[in-house]
């Protein structure tokens, strides 16, 4: 094989992969609701949408009196908004193709595999507080952007 071909077809594969690796994650930095992001963070992070998939979404807008035992109440057309908008930019690619239980982020098979290496015990430190406390680690976890590269664990 002609080594300039080899490279063109290297590099296109490398841009093919890049893009689908954008494109699978593309919807954790989705433009950002007014109403999601006050609601949401006065609370925890404001979860980016394709963290789950539509179904999630739907049962966690639909119970909002007893949000992870906290009743997160909205009224009806704040709820229809955002419930809207999580539907819409829900996850739809391989991380997302099965429901966690409880419809929790945390337990999700995608983010046990991503966080194997961290312990129980490291999520329980005063610093972290529980595994749903991504801004702890991903400092940039409000903008979508849970970069490995960029995790700090706090002491």
């Amino acid at each position: 094989m002609h080594k300039s071909f080899r490279t063109i077809v290297g590099a296109g594969l490398l841009g093919l992969a890049l893009t689908g690796a954008a494109h699978a994650d593309s919807n954790l930095s989705v433009a950002p609701n007014a109403k999601h992001q006050q609601e949401c963070s006065s609370c925890h992070v404001a979860y980016p949408p394709g963290l789950l998939p539509a179904a999630s979404w739907q049962r966690i807008m639909g119970n909002l009196a007893k949000h992870y035992g906290t009743d997160a109440s909205l009224d009806d057309a704040t709820t229809r908004e955002i419930t809207a908008w999580l539907k819409d930019h829900a996850g739809t690619g391989r991380r997302v193709s099965e429901e966690p239980p409880q419809d929790r982020i945390s337990k999700s098979n995608w983010f046990v595999r991503k966080h194997d290496e961290v312990s129980a015990s490291t999520f329980k430190r005063a610093s972290i507080g529980s595994a749903a406390n991504c801004s702890a680690c991903h400092a940039n976890a409000a903008k979508g952007d849970f970069n490995e590269h960029a995790v700090r664990i706090p002491k």
